[in-house]
Protein backbone atom coordinates (compact mmCIF):
# COMPACT_ATOMS: atom_id res chain seq x y z
CA UNK A 1 0.00 0.00 0.00
CA UNK A 2 1.22 3.59 -0.49
CA UNK A 3 1.39 4.39 3.25
CA UNK A 4 4.06 1.78 3.67
CA UNK A 5 6.14 4.16 1.51
CA UNK A 6 5.83 6.86 3.95
CA UNK A 7 6.99 6.00 8.17
CA UNK A 8 6.17 9.09 9.74
CA UNK A 9 4.20 8.70 12.87
CA UNK A 10 0.63 11.17 14.35
CA UNK A 11 -0.01 9.68 17.40
CA UNK A 12 -4.14 11.02 18.89
CA UNK A 13 -5.01 10.67 22.35
CA UNK A 14 -8.61 11.62 23.61
CA UNK A 15 -9.84 11.89 26.98
CA UNK A 16 -13.59 11.05 26.24
CA UNK A 17 -16.62 10.69 29.11
CA UNK A 18 -19.85 10.72 26.71
CA UNK A 19 -18.00 9.52 23.50
CA UNK A 20 -18.06 12.82 21.58
CA UNK A 21 -14.21 13.64 21.88
CA UNK A 22 -13.92 10.00 20.67
CA UNK A 23 -15.52 10.45 17.82
CA UNK A 24 -13.84 13.85 16.90
CA UNK A 25 -10.17 12.04 17.65
CA UNK A 26 -11.48 9.34 15.08
CA UNK A 27 -12.14 12.18 12.65
CA UNK A 28 -8.70 13.62 13.31
CA UNK A 29 -6.95 9.73 13.05
CA UNK A 30 -9.16 9.17 9.46
CA UNK A 31 -7.49 13.06 7.96
CA UNK A 32 -4.08 11.33 9.10
CA UNK A 33 -4.61 8.30 7.62
CA UNK A 34 -5.56 10.59 3.92
CA UNK A 35 -2.33 12.25 4.64
CA UNK A 36 -0.66 8.97 4.85
CA UNK A 37 1.02 9.16 8.70
CA UNK A 38 1.40 6.26 10.58
CA UNK A 39 -1.90 7.00 12.41
CA UNK A 40 -3.29 5.90 15.77
CA UNK A 41 -6.13 6.60 17.72
CA UNK A 42 -6.45 5.76 21.64
CA UNK A 43 -7.80 6.68 24.96
CA UNK A 44 -4.96 8.35 26.54
CA UNK A 45 -4.90 5.97 29.84
CA UNK A 46 -4.91 3.55 27.04
CA UNK A 47 -1.71 4.58 26.00
CA UNK A 48 2.50 3.68 27.43
CA UNK A 49 2.94 6.92 29.00
CA UNK A 50 6.51 5.97 29.45
CA UNK A 51 6.51 6.63 25.06
CA UNK A 52 5.33 9.83 25.04
CA UNK A 53 8.94 11.42 25.07
CA UNK A 54 9.60 9.20 21.68
CA UNK A 55 6.67 10.59 19.64
CA UNK A 56 7.37 13.11 17.08
CA UNK A 57 3.37 14.60 17.04
CA UNK A 58 0.76 14.15 19.26
CA UNK A 59 -2.59 16.18 19.14
CA UNK A 60 -5.13 15.66 22.11
CA UNK A 61 -8.53 15.72 22.08
CA UNK A 62 -9.95 16.22 25.30
CA UNK A 63 -13.82 17.08 27.31
CA UNK A 64 -14.44 18.37 30.08
CA UNK A 65 -17.03 16.36 33.14
CA UNK A 66 -18.72 17.90 36.00
CA UNK A 67 -17.04 20.98 37.23
CA UNK A 68 -13.87 20.69 35.69
CA UNK A 69 -12.89 17.18 36.32
CA UNK A 70 -11.28 15.37 33.60
CA UNK A 71 -12.86 12.03 31.92
CA UNK A 72 -12.24 8.31 33.68
CA UNK A 73 -10.30 7.63 30.55
CA UNK A 74 -7.37 10.02 31.14
CA UNK A 75 -7.17 10.20 34.52
CA UNK A 76 -4.04 8.00 35.29
CA UNK A 77 -2.42 9.85 32.14
CA UNK A 78 -2.95 13.36 33.88
CA UNK A 79 -1.42 11.92 37.00
CA UNK A 80 1.48 10.85 35.10
CA UNK A 81 1.75 14.15 33.50
CA UNK A 82 1.71 16.19 37.25
CA UNK A 83 4.46 13.85 38.26
CA UNK A 84 6.77 16.95 39.80
CA UNK A 85 10.05 14.55 38.67
CA UNK A 86 9.31 14.77 35.03
CA UNK A 87 11.82 17.12 33.68
CA UNK A 88 10.80 20.29 31.94
CA UNK A 89 12.37 18.97 29.09
CA UNK A 90 10.51 15.63 28.60
CA UNK A 91 8.47 16.90 25.41
CA UNK A 92 11.23 19.07 23.79
CA UNK A 93 10.84 16.83 20.83
CA UNK A 94 7.55 16.59 20.64
CA UNK A 95 5.01 18.64 18.26
CA UNK A 96 1.62 19.03 20.18
CA UNK A 97 -2.17 20.35 19.63
CA UNK A 98 -4.63 20.72 21.82
CA UNK A 99 -8.42 20.25 21.28
CA UNK A 100 -11.18 21.14 24.19
CA UNK A 101 -14.87 19.55 23.52
CA UNK A 102 -16.53 21.98 26.23
CA UNK A 103 -19.77 23.77 27.17
CA UNK A 104 -19.61 27.66 28.10
CA UNK A 105 -22.55 27.11 30.00
CA UNK A 106 -20.79 25.42 32.70
CA UNK A 107 -18.40 27.30 35.13
CA UNK A 108 -15.25 26.02 34.44
CA UNK A 109 -15.66 25.81 30.52
CA UNK A 110 -13.15 23.36 28.88
CA UNK A 111 -10.73 23.62 32.30
CA UNK A 112 -9.82 20.33 31.38
CA UNK A 113 -7.93 21.23 28.15
CA UNK A 114 -6.97 24.40 29.39
CA UNK A 115 -4.48 22.66 32.04
CA UNK A 116 -3.68 20.20 29.95
CA UNK A 117 -1.95 22.46 27.25
CA UNK A 118 -0.53 24.62 29.98
CA UNK A 119 1.24 21.11 31.65
CA UNK A 120 2.60 20.20 28.03
CA UNK A 121 3.91 23.36 27.50
CA UNK A 122 5.48 23.32 31.02
CA UNK A 123 7.14 19.94 30.34
CA UNK A 124 8.47 21.64 26.87
CA UNK A 125 6.29 20.67 24.22
CA UNK A 126 6.07 22.78 21.37
CA UNK A 127 2.93 23.68 19.93
CA UNK A 128 1.35 22.81 16.33
CA UNK A 129 -1.50 25.37 16.68
CA UNK A 130 -2.58 27.71 19.74
CA UNK A 131 -5.18 25.79 22.57
CA UNK A 132 -8.52 25.39 20.59
CA UNK A 133 -11.82 25.28 22.22
CA UNK A 134 -14.69 24.40 20.93
CA UNK A 135 -18.24 25.16 22.59
CA UNK A 136 -21.20 22.94 22.76
CA UNK A 137 -23.65 26.23 23.11
CA UNK A 138 -22.76 27.42 19.77
CA UNK A 139 -25.83 27.60 17.26
CA UNK A 140 -23.62 25.05 14.77
CA UNK A 141 -22.63 23.23 17.41
CA UNK A 142 -18.83 22.41 18.22
CA UNK A 143 -17.84 21.95 14.77
CA UNK A 144 -17.89 25.13 14.18
CA UNK A 145 -14.62 25.41 16.01
CA UNK A 146 -13.43 21.96 14.69
CA UNK A 147 -13.53 22.08 11.08
CA UNK A 148 -11.41 25.01 10.60
CA UNK A 149 -9.02 23.74 13.68
CA UNK A 150 -8.47 20.70 12.12
CA UNK A 151 -7.88 21.69 8.22
CA UNK A 152 -5.23 23.98 9.89
CA UNK A 153 -3.57 20.77 11.70
CA UNK A 154 -3.63 19.24 8.71
CA UNK A 155 -1.81 21.85 6.49
CA UNK A 156 0.42 22.41 9.37
CA UNK A 157 1.64 18.68 9.53
CA UNK A 158 2.34 18.18 6.05
CA UNK A 159 4.11 21.46 6.25
CA UNK A 160 6.21 20.02 9.04
CA UNK A 161 6.25 16.79 7.17
CA UNK A 162 5.42 17.21 3.42
CA UNK A 163 3.95 13.97 1.79
CA UNK A 164 7.04 12.73 -1.05
CA UNK A 165 6.30 13.82 -4.75
CA UNK A 166 4.76 9.62 -5.09
CA UNK A 167 1.62 10.38 -2.88
CA UNK A 168 -0.63 12.60 -2.50
CA UNK A 169 -3.66 12.95 0.23
CA UNK A 170 -6.16 10.46 -0.33
CA UNK A 171 -9.31 12.23 -1.29
CA UNK A 172 -11.77 12.27 1.14
CA UNK A 173 -14.26 10.11 -1.96
CA UNK A 174 -12.05 7.45 -0.94
CA UNK A 175 -13.77 4.73 1.61
CA UNK A 176 -10.70 3.86 4.60
CA UNK A 177 -10.88 0.58 5.64
CA UNK A 178 -13.37 -0.47 8.41
CA UNK A 179 -12.33 -0.46 12.33
CA UNK A 180 -12.82 -3.84 12.64
CA UNK A 181 -13.04 -6.86 10.97
CA UNK A 182 -16.06 -8.42 11.10
CA UNK A 183 -16.76 -12.59 10.11
CA UNK A 184 -20.16 -14.38 9.54
CA UNK A 185 -19.52 -17.92 11.06
CA UNK A 186 -22.09 -20.91 11.96
CA UNK A 187 -23.03 -22.18 15.34
CA UNK A 188 -25.19 -21.40 18.20
CA UNK A 189 -24.80 -19.32 21.30
CA UNK A 190 -26.47 -18.01 24.42
CA UNK A 191 -26.44 -14.54 25.04
CA UNK A 192 -26.74 -15.46 28.59
CA UNK A 193 -23.55 -16.40 28.41
CA UNK A 194 -22.26 -13.20 26.70
CA UNK A 195 -23.57 -11.09 29.23
CA UNK A 196 -21.71 -12.63 32.12
CA UNK A 197 -18.49 -11.31 34.07
CA UNK A 198 -15.94 -12.63 36.86
CA UNK A 199 -18.11 -11.08 39.45
CA UNK A 200 -14.97 -10.67 41.24
CA UNK A 201 -13.92 -6.96 42.10
CA UNK A 202 -12.92 -4.51 41.26
CA UNK A 203 -16.06 -3.99 38.91
CA UNK A 204 -15.20 -1.87 36.44
CA UNK A 205 -16.49 -1.28 32.86
CA UNK A 206 -14.83 -4.39 31.48
CA UNK A 207 -15.82 -6.37 34.39
CA UNK A 208 -19.47 -5.23 35.82
CA UNK A 209 -21.50 -6.55 38.57
CA UNK A 210 -24.39 -7.71 37.02
CA UNK A 211 -26.81 -6.52 40.21
CA UNK A 212 -30.65 -8.61 41.08
CA UNK A 213 -33.38 -5.06 40.74
CA UNK A 214 -34.77 -5.40 43.70
CA UNK A 215 -37.75 -2.59 43.31
CA UNK A 216 -38.73 -0.05 40.62
CA UNK A 217 -40.54 2.29 42.86
CA UNK A 218 -42.42 4.87 40.93
CA UNK A 219 -42.48 8.18 43.26
CA UNK A 220 -44.77 10.61 41.77
CA UNK A 221 -48.46 9.92 40.69
CA UNK A 222 -49.52 9.42 37.47
CA UNK A 223 -50.97 12.29 36.72
CA UNK A 224 -47.63 13.99 37.01
CA UNK A 225 -45.49 15.33 34.51
CA UNK A 226 -42.74 13.39 35.04
CA UNK A 227 -42.12 9.87 36.32
CA UNK A 228 -39.53 9.51 38.75
CA UNK A 229 -38.14 6.44 40.02
CA UNK A 230 -36.32 5.24 43.08
CA UNK A 231 -34.43 2.25 41.83
CA UNK A 232 -32.80 -0.11 44.36
CA UNK A 233 -30.35 -3.11 43.02
CA UNK A 234 -29.10 -6.20 45.42
CA UNK A 235 -25.34 -6.20 45.95
CA UNK A 236 -25.24 -8.04 49.13
CA UNK A 237 -22.77 -11.04 47.47
CA UNK A 238 -20.84 -8.30 45.42
CA UNK A 239 -18.20 -6.73 47.99
CA UNK A 240 -19.19 -3.09 46.61
CA UNK A 241 -18.87 -0.55 49.15
CA UNK A 242 -19.67 3.41 48.62
CA UNK A 243 -20.06 6.11 49.99
CA UNK A 244 -21.72 9.94 50.25
CA UNK A 245 -20.84 11.38 46.35
CA UNK A 246 -20.33 8.03 44.80
CA UNK A 247 -21.59 7.53 41.40
CA UNK A 248 -22.91 4.12 39.81
CA UNK A 249 -22.60 3.70 36.89
CA UNK A 250 -25.14 1.52 34.62
CA UNK A 251 -24.65 -0.40 31.36
CA UNK A 252 -27.77 0.08 29.07
CA UNK A 253 -29.44 -1.71 26.65
CA UNK A 254 -31.91 -0.80 23.91
CA UNK A 255 -35.32 -1.99 24.13
CA UNK A 256 -36.26 -5.30 21.77
CA UNK A 257 -38.53 -3.42 19.97
CA UNK A 258 -35.90 -0.65 18.95
CA UNK A 259 -33.46 -3.60 18.06
CA UNK A 260 -36.05 -5.41 16.04
CA UNK A 261 -36.85 -2.10 13.99
CA UNK A 262 -33.17 -1.68 13.62
CA UNK A 263 -32.41 -5.52 11.85
CA UNK A 264 -35.65 -5.04 9.97
CA UNK A 265 -34.21 -2.20 8.29
CA UNK A 266 -31.03 -3.52 7.78
CA UNK A 267 -32.29 -6.99 6.24
CA UNK A 268 -30.40 -8.45 9.40
CA UNK A 269 -30.92 -11.64 11.06
CA UNK A 270 -30.35 -11.33 14.95
CA UNK A 271 -29.54 -14.78 15.44
CA UNK A 272 -26.74 -14.77 13.16
CA UNK A 273 -23.54 -15.03 14.61
CA UNK A 274 -20.28 -13.42 13.68
CA UNK A 275 -16.48 -12.76 14.68
CA UNK A 276 -14.91 -9.69 15.60
CA UNK A 277 -11.41 -9.06 15.02
CA UNK A 278 -8.74 -5.70 14.31
CA UNK A 279 -7.89 -4.60 11.67
CA UNK A 280 -5.40 -2.50 12.86
CA UNK A 281 -3.28 -3.68 16.26
CA UNK A 282 -3.55 -0.02 17.74
CA UNK A 283 -6.93 -0.39 17.62
CA UNK A 284 -8.59 -2.91 20.30
CA UNK A 285 -11.15 -4.50 20.35
CA UNK A 286 -14.39 -3.25 22.71
CA UNK A 287 -14.96 -4.00 25.92
CA UNK A 288 -16.58 -7.32 27.10
CA UNK A 289 -17.29 -7.69 23.27
CA UNK A 290 -17.88 -11.62 23.04
CA UNK A 291 -16.16 -13.69 20.32
CA UNK A 292 -18.63 -15.15 18.85
CA UNK A 293 -21.50 -12.40 18.87
CA UNK A 294 -24.74 -12.24 17.71
CA UNK A 295 -26.29 -9.62 15.67
CA UNK A 296 -28.82 -9.33 18.12
CA UNK A 297 -27.07 -8.91 20.48
CA UNK A 298 -24.53 -6.17 19.17
CA UNK A 299 -27.36 -4.13 18.08
CA UNK A 300 -29.11 -4.72 21.87
CA UNK A 301 -25.74 -4.19 24.04
CA UNK A 302 -23.57 -2.27 21.75
CA UNK A 303 -24.88 0.02 19.20
CA UNK A 304 -26.19 3.42 20.18
CA UNK A 305 -28.81 3.35 17.76
CA UNK A 306 -31.02 5.87 19.34
CA UNK A 307 -28.62 8.37 19.71
CA UNK A 308 -28.50 11.54 18.00
CA UNK A 309 -25.71 10.94 14.84
CA UNK A 310 -22.85 13.07 14.93
CA UNK A 311 -21.51 14.85 11.77
CA UNK A 312 -18.92 11.45 11.18
CA UNK A 313 -22.35 9.63 10.91
CA UNK A 314 -23.40 11.38 7.49
CA UNK A 315 -19.43 11.47 6.45
CA UNK A 316 -19.29 7.78 5.97
CA UNK A 317 -23.29 6.80 5.45
CA UNK A 318 -22.29 9.08 1.94
CA UNK A 319 -19.86 6.64 0.60
CA UNK A 320 -22.56 4.05 -0.07
CA UNK A 321 -25.27 6.52 -1.50
CA UNK A 322 -23.86 6.19 -5.23
CA UNK A 323 -26.63 4.29 -6.29
CA UNK A 324 -29.22 7.06 -5.41
CA UNK A 325 -28.15 10.99 -6.66
CA UNK A 326 -31.28 13.00 -4.13
CA UNK A 327 -29.43 10.87 -1.34
CA UNK A 328 -25.88 11.26 -2.25
CA UNK A 329 -26.37 15.20 -2.64
CA UNK A 330 -27.95 15.51 0.41
CA UNK A 331 -25.75 13.34 2.75
CA UNK A 332 -22.36 15.60 1.50
CA UNK A 333 -24.00 18.50 1.49
CA UNK A 334 -24.58 17.71 5.50
CA UNK A 335 -20.79 17.44 6.05
CA UNK A 336 -19.61 20.55 4.29
CA UNK A 337 -19.00 24.07 6.74
CA UNK A 338 -22.28 25.62 4.63
CA UNK A 339 -24.61 22.65 5.80
CA UNK A 340 -24.28 22.89 9.35
CA UNK A 341 -26.87 24.92 9.85
CA UNK A 342 -29.25 22.55 7.64
CA UNK A 343 -27.77 19.52 9.39
CA UNK A 344 -28.86 21.25 12.97
CA UNK A 345 -32.38 21.56 11.95
CA UNK A 346 -32.57 18.10 10.50
CA UNK A 347 -30.95 16.51 13.28
CA UNK A 348 -29.90 18.13 16.25
CA UNK A 349 -33.26 20.32 16.95
CA UNK A 350 -35.86 17.65 16.56
CA UNK A 351 -33.29 14.96 18.53
CA UNK A 352 -33.31 12.57 15.18
CA UNK A 353 -32.19 9.50 15.92
CA UNK A 354 -29.69 7.49 14.02
CA UNK A 355 -31.91 4.65 13.43
CA UNK A 356 -34.54 7.58 11.81
CA UNK A 357 -32.04 8.93 9.70
CA UNK A 358 -31.42 5.61 8.36
CA UNK A 359 -35.27 5.32 7.71
CA UNK A 360 -34.70 8.39 5.84
CA UNK A 361 -31.73 7.00 3.09
CA UNK A 362 -33.10 4.00 2.36
CA UNK A 363 -30.53 3.47 -0.65
CA UNK A 364 -27.63 4.40 1.91
CA UNK A 365 -29.06 2.03 4.59
CA UNK A 366 -29.49 -0.81 1.98
CA UNK A 367 -25.79 -0.69 0.88
CA UNK A 368 -24.71 -0.45 4.33
CA UNK A 369 -22.08 -3.27 4.25
CA UNK A 370 -22.32 -5.06 7.93
CA UNK A 371 -18.30 -4.62 7.89
CA UNK A 372 -19.34 -0.94 8.64
CA UNK A 373 -21.98 -1.23 11.32
CA UNK A 374 -19.45 -0.37 13.84
CA UNK A 375 -17.42 2.59 12.28
CA UNK A 376 -20.77 3.85 11.50
CA UNK A 377 -23.09 3.30 15.17
CA UNK A 378 -21.44 4.40 17.86
CA UNK A 379 -20.80 2.42 21.01
CA UNK A 380 -23.42 2.50 23.78
CA UNK A 381 -22.10 4.60 26.30
CA UNK A 382 -22.45 4.01 30.53
CA UNK A 383 -24.94 6.33 32.18
CA UNK A 384 -23.75 7.84 36.07
CA UNK A 385 -26.22 8.07 38.78
CA UNK A 386 -25.69 9.35 41.98
CA UNK A 387 -26.38 6.96 44.34
CA UNK A 388 -29.48 8.44 46.92
CA UNK A 389 -28.76 5.08 49.92
CA UNK A 390 -26.01 4.89 52.70
CA UNK A 391 -24.96 1.55 53.33
CA UNK A 392 -25.69 1.88 57.09
CA UNK A 393 -29.48 2.81 56.42
CA UNK A 394 -29.64 0.38 53.19
CA UNK A 395 -27.27 -2.60 53.93
CA UNK A 396 -26.29 -4.81 50.98
CA UNK A 397 -27.91 -2.53 48.42
CA UNK A 398 -27.41 0.71 46.36
CA UNK A 399 -30.53 3.00 45.71
CA UNK A 400 -30.47 5.90 42.43
CA UNK A 401 -33.06 8.70 42.13
CA UNK A 402 -33.66 8.57 38.80
CA UNK A 403 -35.91 11.11 36.18
CA UNK A 404 -37.39 8.71 33.31
CA UNK A 405 -36.62 10.91 30.33
CA UNK A 406 -39.71 11.33 27.86
CA UNK A 407 -40.28 14.36 25.93
CA UNK A 408 -41.29 15.72 22.72
CA UNK A 409 -40.08 17.89 19.38
CA UNK A 410 -41.68 18.65 16.36
CA UNK A 411 -41.24 14.37 15.15
CA UNK A 412 -44.18 12.57 15.67
CA UNK A 413 -42.54 10.05 17.86
CA UNK A 414 -41.63 11.39 21.87
CA UNK A 415 -37.47 11.02 22.74
CA UNK A 416 -37.06 8.66 24.80
CA UNK A 417 -33.87 8.13 27.16
CA UNK A 418 -32.20 4.95 26.45
CA UNK A 419 -31.12 3.92 29.57
CA UNK A 420 -34.00 5.66 31.97
CA UNK A 421 -36.33 3.83 29.63
CA UNK A 422 -35.09 0.40 29.99
CA UNK A 423 -34.71 0.62 33.29
CA UNK A 424 -37.93 1.89 33.96
CA UNK A 425 -39.39 -1.01 32.07
CA UNK A 426 -37.86 -4.21 33.90
CA UNK A 427 -40.60 -5.62 36.74
CA UNK A 428 -39.08 -7.13 39.20
CA UNK A 429 -42.31 -8.90 40.34
CA UNK A 430 -42.93 -10.53 36.96
CA UNK A 431 -39.15 -11.42 36.28
CA UNK A 432 -35.19 -11.68 37.61
CA UNK A 433 -33.84 -8.87 35.78
CA UNK A 434 -30.16 -8.28 36.53
CA UNK A 435 -28.29 -4.65 35.33
CA UNK A 436 -24.76 -3.97 34.70
CA UNK A 437 -23.42 -1.63 37.59
CA UNK A 438 -19.98 -0.43 38.49
CA UNK A 439 -19.48 2.40 41.37
CA UNK A 440 -16.93 5.32 40.28
CA UNK A 441 -15.97 8.77 42.79
CA UNK A 442 -19.03 11.49 42.20
CA UNK A 443 -17.35 14.89 41.18
CA UNK A 444 -18.23 16.05 45.19
CA UNK A 445 -15.96 15.16 48.15
CA UNK A 446 -18.71 15.23 51.41
CA UNK A 447 -16.64 16.34 53.96
CA UNK A 448 -15.89 13.83 57.07
CA UNK A 449 -15.56 15.16 59.93
CA UNK A 450 -18.47 14.96 62.24
CA UNK A 451 -18.13 18.64 63.20
CA UNK A 452 -18.42 19.75 59.83
CA UNK A 453 -21.86 22.16 59.18
CA UNK A 454 -22.91 21.61 55.48
CA UNK A 455 -25.22 23.52 53.45
CA UNK A 456 -26.88 21.36 50.57
CA UNK A 457 -28.98 22.77 47.88
CA UNK A 458 -30.42 19.79 45.76
CA UNK A 459 -33.97 20.95 43.58
CA UNK A 460 -35.67 17.22 41.88
CA UNK A 461 -33.01 14.62 41.80
CA UNK A 462 -30.25 17.13 42.77
CA UNK A 463 -30.66 15.99 46.51
CA UNK A 464 -29.89 12.14 45.42
CA UNK A 465 -26.03 11.90 47.26
CA UNK A 466 -27.56 14.35 49.72
CA UNK A 467 -30.02 12.01 50.91
CA UNK A 468 -27.10 9.18 50.95
CA UNK A 469 -24.75 12.17 53.45
CA UNK A 470 -28.02 12.82 55.42
CA UNK A 471 -28.26 8.72 55.85
CA UNK A 472 -24.69 8.71 57.05
CA UNK A 473 -24.57 11.46 59.29
CA UNK A 474 -27.34 10.53 61.41
CA UNK A 475 -26.39 7.07 61.71
CA UNK A 476 -23.20 7.93 62.81
CA UNK A 477 -24.47 10.45 65.41
CA UNK A 478 -22.62 13.23 63.73
CA UNK A 479 -23.30 16.70 64.50
CA UNK A 480 -27.15 16.74 65.01
CA UNK A 481 -27.55 20.17 63.95
CA UNK A 482 -24.99 20.55 60.87
CA UNK A 483 -27.13 19.80 58.32
CA UNK A 484 -29.12 22.74 56.34
CA UNK A 485 -30.59 21.05 53.14
CA UNK A 486 -32.34 23.57 50.29
CA UNK A 487 -34.87 21.19 48.45
CA UNK A 488 -36.98 22.63 45.11
CA UNK A 489 -39.69 20.75 43.38
CA UNK A 490 -42.85 21.50 41.30
CA UNK A 491 -45.45 20.54 44.15
CA UNK A 492 -45.67 19.43 47.97
CA UNK A 493 -47.88 16.43 46.88
CA UNK A 494 -46.24 15.28 43.61
CA UNK A 495 -42.51 15.18 43.86
CA UNK A 496 -41.39 16.02 47.54
CA UNK A 497 -39.18 13.30 47.51
CA UNK A 498 -38.36 12.04 50.77
CA UNK A 499 -40.49 13.92 52.70
CA UNK A 500 -41.20 11.19 55.39
CA UNK A 501 -37.67 10.71 56.14
CA UNK A 502 -36.62 14.20 56.61
CA UNK A 503 -39.52 15.74 58.47
CA UNK A 504 -39.01 13.80 61.42
CA UNK A 505 -35.89 14.34 61.40
CA UNK A 506 -36.09 18.12 60.74
CA UNK A 507 -38.27 17.62 64.52
CA UNK A 508 -35.81 16.11 65.99
CA UNK A 509 -33.31 18.54 65.24
CA UNK A 510 -30.94 16.58 63.53
CA UNK A 511 -31.91 18.73 59.60
CA UNK A 512 -32.89 21.97 59.23
CA UNK A 513 -34.65 21.78 56.22
CA UNK A 514 -36.48 25.08 53.72
CA UNK A 515 -38.54 24.09 51.07
CA UNK A 516 -39.58 26.08 47.59
CA UNK A 517 -42.54 24.62 45.70
CA UNK A 518 -42.39 26.25 42.23
CA UNK A 519 -45.88 25.58 41.30
CA UNK A 520 -48.26 25.73 44.60
CA UNK A 521 -48.50 29.11 43.86
CA UNK A 522 -49.02 31.87 41.39
CA UNK A 523 -45.55 33.27 41.50
CA UNK A 524 -42.81 30.82 40.94
CA UNK A 525 -40.52 30.01 44.19
CA UNK A 526 -36.86 28.40 43.58
CA UNK A 527 -34.53 27.31 46.36
CA UNK A 528 -32.66 30.77 45.05
CA UNK A 529 -35.28 32.28 46.95
CA UNK A 530 -35.48 30.17 50.23
CA UNK A 531 -31.43 30.83 50.26
CA UNK A 532 -32.35 34.93 50.13
CA UNK A 533 -34.63 34.76 52.94
CA UNK A 534 -32.56 32.63 54.79
CA UNK A 535 -29.48 35.10 54.01
CA UNK A 536 -28.81 35.89 57.68
CA UNK A 537 -28.32 31.87 58.88
CA UNK A 538 -26.46 31.40 55.54
CA UNK A 539 -23.97 33.66 56.06
CA UNK A 540 -23.53 32.87 59.94
CA UNK A 541 -22.92 28.97 58.84
CA UNK A 542 -20.72 30.40 56.16
CA UNK A 543 -18.71 32.78 58.25
CA UNK A 544 -18.94 31.56 61.99
CA UNK A 545 -19.44 27.84 61.13
CA UNK A 546 -16.91 27.57 58.08
CA UNK A 547 -19.87 25.46 56.33
CA UNK A 548 -19.78 23.62 53.42
CA UNK A 549 -21.97 24.47 50.34
CA UNK A 550 -22.61 21.57 48.32
CA UNK A 551 -24.99 22.30 44.75
CA UNK A 552 -26.31 19.58 43.00
CA UNK A 553 -28.84 19.15 39.79
CA UNK A 554 -29.69 20.52 36.75
CA UNK A 555 -26.79 22.67 34.95
CA UNK A 556 -29.41 25.36 33.26
CA UNK A 557 -29.47 28.63 34.94
CA UNK A 558 -30.00 26.74 39.05
CA UNK A 559 -25.95 26.76 39.84
CA UNK A 560 -25.71 30.42 38.45
CA UNK A 561 -28.75 31.72 40.52
CA UNK A 562 -28.22 29.72 43.63
CA UNK A 563 -24.47 31.19 43.59
CA UNK A 564 -25.93 34.89 42.93
CA UNK A 565 -28.25 34.26 45.79
CA UNK A 566 -25.23 33.20 48.36
CA UNK A 567 -23.24 36.31 47.09
CA UNK A 568 -26.12 38.07 48.25
CA UNK A 569 -26.54 36.82 51.27
CA UNK A 570 -22.77 37.37 51.95
CA UNK A 571 -23.13 41.48 51.09
CA UNK A 572 -26.53 42.07 52.46
CA UNK A 573 -25.94 40.31 56.10
CA UNK A 574 -21.43 39.87 55.93
CA UNK A 575 -21.45 43.42 55.27
CA UNK A 576 -19.07 42.65 51.58
CA UNK A 577 -18.91 44.78 48.38
CA UNK A 578 -20.41 42.34 45.70
CA UNK A 579 -16.27 41.81 44.38
CA UNK A 580 -15.44 40.42 48.22
CA UNK A 581 -18.65 38.53 48.04
CA UNK A 582 -17.83 36.99 44.87
CA UNK A 583 -13.63 36.53 45.47
CA UNK A 584 -15.26 34.70 49.21
CA UNK A 585 -17.02 32.22 47.06
CA UNK A 586 -14.16 31.53 44.81
CA UNK A 587 -11.60 31.25 47.22
CA UNK A 588 -14.32 28.86 48.77
CA UNK A 589 -14.69 26.67 45.44
CA UNK A 590 -10.77 26.59 45.16
CA UNK A 591 -10.52 25.22 48.92
CA UNK A 592 -13.36 22.96 47.86
CA UNK A 593 -15.58 24.13 50.47
CA UNK A 594 -17.91 25.63 47.54
CA UNK A 595 -18.60 22.11 44.99
CA UNK A 596 -21.14 21.57 42.06
CA UNK A 597 -21.96 18.47 40.65
CA UNK A 598 -24.88 19.43 37.69
CA UNK A 599 -25.83 18.05 34.57
CA UNK A 600 -27.55 19.28 31.74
Amino acid sequence: MAELERDVRLLVLYGSQTGTAQDTAERVGRAGRRRHFRTRVMAMDSYDKSALVREPAVVFVCATTGQGDEPDNMKQFWRFLLRRNLPRSSLSGTKIAVLGLGDSSYSRYNFVAKRLHKRLLQLGANPLLPLTLADDQHDLGPDAVVDPWLQSLCEQLLSLYPLPPTLDPLDDSVLLPPKYECTFVSGCTSDDVMMTSSHTAPYTRGNPYHAHLLSNERLTPPTHFQDVRLVTFDIKDSGISHSAGDVLMIQPQNSRAAVDELLTLLGLDPDQLFTLTQNDPDVPLPLTFPTPCSVGHLATHYLDFQSIPRRSFFELLAHFSASNEMEKEKLLEFITPEGQEELFTYCNRPRRTILEVLQDFPTSTANLPFQYMIDLIPMLQPRAFSIASSMQAHPGQIQILMAVVKYRTKLHKPRMGVCTTWLSSLDPLTEAAYVPVWVVPGTIKFPRQSEDHVIMIGPGTGCAPFRTYIEERVNSQAKPNGNMLFFGCRSERADFFFSNEWLPLVTSGQLQLFTAFSRDQDMKDYVQHRIKERGGVVWEWLHTRGAHVLIAGNAKQMPTDVQDALRDACVEHGGMSQEEAAALLKTMETNKRLQLETWS
